[in-house]
């Protein structure tokens, strides 16, 4: 195998931020985390306590979502929020920019937002992942093209203190021609772009659109640190599997990995 369990394992924030999850779908979403030893769990900020208190000693990470998923919260609510996630036991927060400052060119406003946070965040002992939406910036804004205005929110991040930049919330549904929403979360390009625009002191997230075992490792390969995901049990599994095979000598089929197939 490419890489070892271990590397991908603790590359994957188990996701757990469906607006219906019941109380015991987060528990058995955190017990899930704790037996396949990935990264973290992402959660909702009010199940930040009860996470911490599940997962103590597993060496898996609680990280909890910051003006989510829209990113339309005051700063000061945002910084509120890291404060009380950050005290019920959250060591990793994921904020999501102000969409709307930003394609409207008031750089000076998100820099301060993402900043408010990080500063929270950092003085707490936690670190922090600034989630962009690309989906919703393909055709760029104040007078930018979309690469370049992606390329600028990584620049900003960093100078605000970011520890990664994040491809996507996996709920940045947007309206197609028939009339149906969908979105492609993490792309191939969006990664590569995004890791080409941060020094290497700030690592890159995607979210939304990995879905299997291929896509997983094809994230590492683009320079991609960790990946938000839901299908933890059925990428580690198949890890296990080719593992297994390889070990036995017979051949595996593996499938072409597609990024920004949507669904998180």
């Amino acid at each position: 195998m490419k890489y070892t369990y271990e590397q991908l394992a603790k590359m994957i924030d188990h996701s757990l931020l469906h607006p219906t999850m019941t109380d015991q779908e987060l528990e058995d979403g955190c017990r899930l985390a704790a037996k396949y030893g990935v990264a973290s769990v992402c959660i909702k900020p009010y199940a930040v306590k009860r996470a911490a208190e599940l997962l103590k000693g597993t060496g898996v990470f609680v990280g909890a979502v910051i003006g989510f998923p829209h990113g339309n919260s005051r700063t000061e609510s945002k910084r509120y929020e890291t404060e009380l996630a950050c005290r019920d036991g959250a060591v990793e927060i994921d904020m999501v920019i102000n969409l709307g400052k930003a394609l409207s060119g008031d750089w000076d406003y998100v820099e301060r937002d993402v900043q408010a946070v990080c500063d929270e965040a950092h003085g707490r002992g936690a670190k922090v992942k600034v989630i962009f939406e690309n989906d919703y910036l393909t055709k760029g804004g104040a007078g930018l093209s979309g690469d370049d205005f992606k390329k600028r929110l990584c620049q900003l991040c960093e100078r605000a203190g970011a520890d990664w930049v994040k491809t996507s919330s996996g709920y940045g549904f947007v309206k197609q021609a028939d009339g149906s929403y969908n979105y492609k979360g993490a792309t191939e390009h969006d990664l590569a772009l995004m890791r080409a625009s941060v020094s290497p002191k700030v690592q890159v997230k995607a979210a939304g659109g990995v879905r299997d075992l291929d896509g997983l490792i094809q994230v590492r390969d683009l320079g991609g640190s960790r990946c938000g995901a839901t299908a933890t049990a059925a990428m580690l599994d198949e890890y296990r599997r080719r593992e297994a095979a390889e070990k036995a000598g017979t051949h595996t089929e593996t499938s072409s990995p597609v990024l920004g197939a949507g669904g998180y």
